[in-house]
């Protein structure tokens, strides 16, 4: 008898230890995993990447897609502009209630508590200063941050900032923590696949609009936000849809700007100071002049937006998008994003290996 459930139990084992190494292959990061997906997926892939100026790799560059986190970069051009004309204090104290008072817990996947984690003696009487604010945004992607700096800075100010930039296919930025509530708010009484299809079929004017009045909701209430309503699959995909969007083009045009340092000398200093926060690790800082990144996710997007230059002086600018995806797909593509954006910036061969297989379109 015990010797067959010995042998019983060795068998589980085995199957378990199998299984194990199966999911440790199937997750294992691989930047050929990314590469792979844009070339099998032209679909559902969007991209542009430039090397000294010269274009490598596109792929439906000028089309508009949601944008997720990445969209955050814009709102730290508008800070970094307005800081350097005098009109904000970059050390002005923020009060975390304040932030607090945009933070709805499990929707951003522990951004905004890991942030707080890392702030140490920087706060100060329960106070941080402007500038960890906007590092909080871009380095860990608080979205609290984010719909506190978008109504300090002021939406109206950001969607004219899109325009001076130049980026031909942004769509307006508006509060996106309150469009969490947009169910909640226009569709009360409705769940499920009727709320996922009035989601969809709202005009964004009618969308935006909802977000403003939810945001001084969020200002004035503070039990609002404890109810966040329906937030089904297809909500959660519906949301994604109605995020602001821009193309690989708009995109990689600020990436080059902050490439090259063609900011205005103040305004490029407190940009690089919340966009280049890879540079404080020594190996990135062994690699690079200057680098920085910004990405997004939400359960059936990624996006990101990223440049540098390498002590050599060769530098390198990219944006790409994959949506939609299933959940499997997300789980593996993001386990490889690192390698292979590093191999982006740092392996010429990886580099001609997506010209070849991506090509230009």
């Amino acid at each position: 008898m015990w010797t067959k459930i010995l042998i019983a139990l060795g068998i589980i084992v085995g199957v378990l230890v199998l299984l194990f190494i199966a999911l440790a292959w199937y997750l294992n990061p691989d930047p050929q995993r990314v590469l792979q997906f844009m070339k099998n997926n032209p679909d559902r892939s969007a991209f542009l990447l430039v090397e000294n100026d010269s274009i490598i790799a596109r792929h439906e560059a000028d089309k508009a897609i949601p944008l997720a986190s990445t969209v955050k970069i814009v709102v730290a051009v508008e800070y970094a502009e307005q800081a350097a004309a005098g009109l904000l204090n970059p050390d002005e104290p923020v009060a975390l209630s304040a932030l607090e008072t945009f933070y709805v817990p499990k929707t951003d996947g522990g951004a905004h508590e890991a942030w707080l984690e890392t702030l140490g003696d920087k706060i100060q009487n329960d106070a941080v200063p402007l500038r960890e604010v906007v590092r909080g945004m871009i380095r860990h992607s608080s979205n609290a941050n984010t719909e506190w700096l978008m109504a300090k800075l002021g939406l109206d100010r950001i969607n004219t900032r899109t325009d001076s930039l130049g980026l031909k296919q942004h769509t307006p930025l508006y509060y996106i923590v309150s469009a969490l509530f947009v169910g909640k708010e226009a569709f009360p009484d409705l769940k499920g696949k009727a709320l996922t299809k009035a989601w969809k079929q709202m005009d964004m004017e009618t969308y935006i609009s909802h977000t403003q009045a939810i945001h001084e909701k969020l200002l004035s209430d503070p039990a609002y936000k404890t109810v966040l309503g329906d937030l089904n699959v297809g909500v959660q995909k519906a949301w994604t849809d109605k995020l602001p969007a821009a193309s690989a083009n708009d995109y990689v045009s600020i990436a080059q700007r902050m490439n090259r340092k063609s900011f205005p000398p103040a305004v490029q200093t407190l940009l690089d100071e919340v966009m280049e926060t890879m540079m404080e690790n020594s190996k990135n800082a062994a690699k690079f002049q200057h680098a920085g990144m910004k990405g997004g996710s939400t359960m059936s997007l990624l996006t990101r937006a990223m440049y540098a230059t390498d002590k050599q002086g060769l530098s390198i600018e990219m944006m790409y998008f994959l949506h939609p995806l299933s959940a499997m797909e997300m789980i593996r593509l993001q386990s490889s994003m690192s390698d292979f954006e590093q191999a982006v910036l740092t392996d010429a061969a990886f580099r001609a290996q997506m010209k070849e297989q991506l090509g230009i379109h």
